[in-house]
Formats: structure tokens, sequence, C-alpha cells
């Protein structure tokens, strides 16, 4: 009884998906792999690094592909011209996002800023990021948090090599990935709760270590892969662990979270100067005293959360493979070095305001984001009516896949996308309203990155900071390894260690620090 039973449902399976398969052929459908297998689709295609998988099968299908991820059927879009589709003329269509279980547990059960759906809670999700938290005016006071944080690095870097006796002797080998890291995640937590986790007091070291644990294991667990969101079946066999895992580090997160929350309500009231909204805990309790119904402790930890993870890991990596970059390329090194000697001096540091004059490591960070960008398949967006892309019919509740990484490093749009050439951005400024499509790596339309503003403004800062104070070398004698990991934001496969000493001519203001 039991094995006919399994045996019905092995037919029925292989009915649907076979009816299912004729019925795409019949209504237009995009080109798809032609072998879709009973209950996976074609999840059997998938590999790691998954922006590289995808770019093989638009080069085999065409810039408009349609798979299936099990369950879900998933446009993949590969091109500037269907980009420009899904995100101007039906942008609106794909404003929603796929319920995935990172959206269940670390999105507030899908009412976070990056979770939610499209409607009134996301747009004031959108206008409270936009002009309470991330607006001009509001980056402008944080400023100051900025460059302390920036000097702090420098200050790291520089009483890391005293000591050191005449040439190579004096280098220090150093972990960059982790300097990056760190210095993005206290910014973050300055602006957020006011708070820095590293280099100010031993005591706090195990609070730190718990910290960056949580963020590095959200950005693993975050991705729009897990195997559980494609195939139910394995849940209710209770075969993906996943979920048990989100559910632990939800836990974590909610914990950390709230007694950042309940410090800072405590605080506020016995504070006579709570107007004064320092933090963006501080904005949200000031909105959650007018409404407290709607801003809830979750709706809160929720914006905290995106805050966090959206502008630490991502500012970092890109600051990473940018140095990467420059120390394959010594000669790009030297060119960045001089346009600040040039336009800055050597009698001051580099602040902000003086990144509109240094076109080159603008060029530099665009080149870095162009090859390497932070969210190489942008974050999936889902379709909340049946609508054609590019003349093909798209079913509702397709989730949308956005490969920028395939996109921008295109031969056919790139001269030589291989190699790291910053200049091309200073060419292309004139044309680049033209053809705006091509690179996107903070996404566009009403889903694009919010934060892109602080994020140009934090890696212009520390990476011209330290191209200004500091030599770099590559440590022994191969060229960096820039093979990419596996993860949300496109790691570096292997940390960037540098070998690194203070500029002779920087000497004396770096002593200041």
């Amino acid at each position: 009884m039991e094995t006919s039973f399994w045996q019905c449902l092995l037919v029925f399976t292989f009915l649907y998906y076979l009816a299912k398969y004729f019925l795409g052929v019949n209504r237009n459908l995009p080109p798809s792999p032609a072998l879709s297998l009973p209950i996976i689709g074609h999840l059997y295609l998938l590999k790691k690094p998954l922006h590289r998988t995808l770019a093989k099968l638009s080069n085999q299908y065409g810039p408009i592909v349609f798979l299936r991820f099990g369950s879900r059927p998933v446009l993949l879009v590969s091109s500037p011209s269907a980009a420009e589709e899904c995100f101007t003329e039906k942008d609106i269509l794909f404003a929603n996002r796929p319920r995935l279980l990172a959206g269940k547990y670390l999105g507030y059960n899908y009412t976070s800023l990056v979770w939610a759906s499209y409607g009134h809670h996301w747009r004031n999700l959108r206008r409270i990021a936009s002009l309470e938290i991330l607006s001009s005016n509001r980056l402008h006071m944080f400023y100051n948090i900025r460059v302390d944080e920036v000097r702090l690095l420098c200050q790291r870097l520089f009483r890391g090599s005293k000591g050191g006796g005449p040439g190579d002797d004096q280098c220090q080998i150093v972990d960059m990935k982790s300097m990056f890291f760190e210095l993005t995640l206290d910014v973050m937590m300055r602006m957020i709760a006011g708070k820095r986790y590293y280099r100010d007091n031993i005591s706090e070291l195990e609070e730190a270590r718990k910290f960056k644990e949580i963020v590095t294991e959200t950005f693993r667990l975050s991705g729009a892969t897990n195997i559980g969101d494609f195939l139910p079946v394995l849940k209710w066999a209770g075969l993906d662990k996943t979920e048990t895992k989100l559910v632990t580090l939800q836990g974590k997160r909610d914990k950390f979270m709230q007694d950042l929350i309940d410090e800072h309500r405590r605080i506020r009231i016995d504070s006579a100067s709570k107007d004064q909204s320092r933090t963006m805990i501080d904005v949200l309790l000031s909105l959650q005293e007018t409404e407290p119904e709607y801003y809830t402790d979750d709706i809160i930890r929720g914006m905290m959360q995106v805050m966090l993870s959206a502008g630490s890991d991502t500012s970092a990596g890109t600051m990473e493979w940018a140095l990467s970059n420059l120390l394959n390329n010594p000669k790009t090194l030297l060119h960045a070095q001089l346009e600040i000697d040039i336009n800055i001096g050597q009698s001051r540091l580099i602040e902000e305001s003086d990144l509109s004059k240094l076109p080159y490591l603008h060029g530099i960070i665009k080149e870095t984001l162009r090859m390497y960008p932070a969210d190489p398949v942008l974050a999936p967006h889902e379709s909340s009516e049946e609508c054609t892309i590019g003349g093909y019919k798209v079913p509702r509740g397709t989730m949308l896949l956005v490969n920028m990484w395939a996109i921008q490093n295109d031969p056919k749009l790139w001269e030589e996308p291989s190699k790291f050439k910053p200049e091309r951005f200073k060419e292309m400024m004139e044309g680049e309203r033209d053809n705006k499509y091509k690179f996107l790596p903070f996404g566009v339309g009403r889903r694009g990155c919010p934060g892109e503003g602080l994020a140009m403004k934090m890696v212009g800062l520390a990476l011209g900071s330290v191209i200004q104070c500091f030599e770099w070398k590559i440590v022994g004698e191969e060229m960096v390894d820039m093979s990419e990991g596996t993860g949300l934001t496109m790691p570096k496969a292997k940390p960037l260690l540098a070998m690194c000493r203070p500029r002779p001519v920087m000497l004396n203001l770096l002593s200041q620090l």
C-alpha cells in the first residue's frame, strides 16, 4: 500500500512537470534549458559562484532566460536593455520580494525594508531611510564619525609599523580584510547606537566578537540560494537544516539589538535633552513615541539590521577588492597617490569634501564595483502580475534575478572587461547617462539601494586615506589572489594580507594622530 502511494506520487509529479513544460512552450516563455527535472527543475545546473554559473547560462540561451528553481519560476536577465525594461516601465510590477526563509526570520516576517513587499508599509520604511537616516543632512551630522574612524584606522597602521628599521624591514604585514571590516562595523554602530566595538576598551572584546559573528552569519545565511526555499519537500522531510540555523541566528540578533534599544530608551527617559536625536535608534524611538502601534520594537530592530548589514560588509569588501587591485597594479596606485599629492598636498589629511577633486580615485572605486560588485546578482524581485519582458511572457509570481556581474563584465559592452582600468570611467562619463543600465552596482528603480551616497563617501574617504598615508606592497613574490569566494556579497576567497609602511612625507602628520 505504501509503495503504491509513492509510485502514484512520482507519476503525478512527472505528469505535472510535463504539463507545465508544454504549457510553457505554448505561452511564449523566454528560452530555457531543455531539461527541467521533476521536482528540482533547473537546480541541478547551479554551481558556486552563482553569478558565474548564471552568466554561462545567459551566454548559451540569451540575455533573457526562463528557469525553474524547484517550485519557483525564475526570470534571469543579463543585458542592459532587459534590465532597463524591468526597472523602468515594469518597475512597479517587479517591486515585490519573493518569500524566502531569510525574509521570514531575518526580515521580521517580511516587514523589514529589504524584505517587505511593495505597498504602504514598504514606502513608509523607504521614506524613513531616505529622509530620516540617509538624507544629506543626516550624513553630514555623522561626518565626524566617519573621519574619526578612518583616522583611527590610519593610527593603527602607523603604530603597527613603529620600531622597524630602514627599507622593507619597516613594513608590517596587515590583515586588511579585518581592518576594513572593523572600520565599517564601528562606523555603522556609532551611527546606529553611538557605540564602538573595536579599539575602545579591551573589556568589550567578547561583545565585539559576538557582534562580528552575528554580522558574518547574517551574510552567510541571507543568500537566495537556500535549497529549502525552492524545495519545500525537504522541510517537510526534516532534511533542510537552514531554517534551524536562521531561527538560532534570529534569537542572537534580537537579543543584541533589543539590548541596545532598551539602553537608549533608558537614557532618553533619564535625559533632559531627548529631543536631540543623535543616533538612528534615537530617531526611531522618537517616531515610536508618536506612533507606538506602528513603530514597534520589531520594526526598529529590522531597520537597525538592514542598515548594519547593508553598510558594513559591502563597503569593507569593496575596499578590500580595490586595494587588492592596486597592489596588483602598482602604476595605478602611484597614479592615485600622485593625484592626491597634487590636489590635496601633504600638509593635511584627505577629507570628504576633497573627493570631488579626485576623479581618478573615483574611477578606481567604480572600476572595482564594476569588476567585483557587492551585489553581483541583484537582490531578487518578484512579479506581481503577468507581464512581458523583451517580447516574452513572464508569469505572475516569477522571481527576477538580474545578473549585474554578467552585464558589468560583458565583452560586448566593455573593452577588455577582465583588465583593471580606472581611466575607462573618465572616458565614459559623458556617455554614461545614455547607457547607465550597463553599470548598476547599487541597483536602480524603487528598490535601488538608498545607501549609495553613504557607501561612496565611506569607501572614498577610507581608500583615499590609506593611499595618501602609506606605501603598499604585495606579500611575497606572487600577485594578490583575486579568486572570488562564496557568499551574498562576493567576498575574496583569500583575505587580503598586504605589506604596509608610512610614506616618509606623511610621517609628521601620522605621528600627530
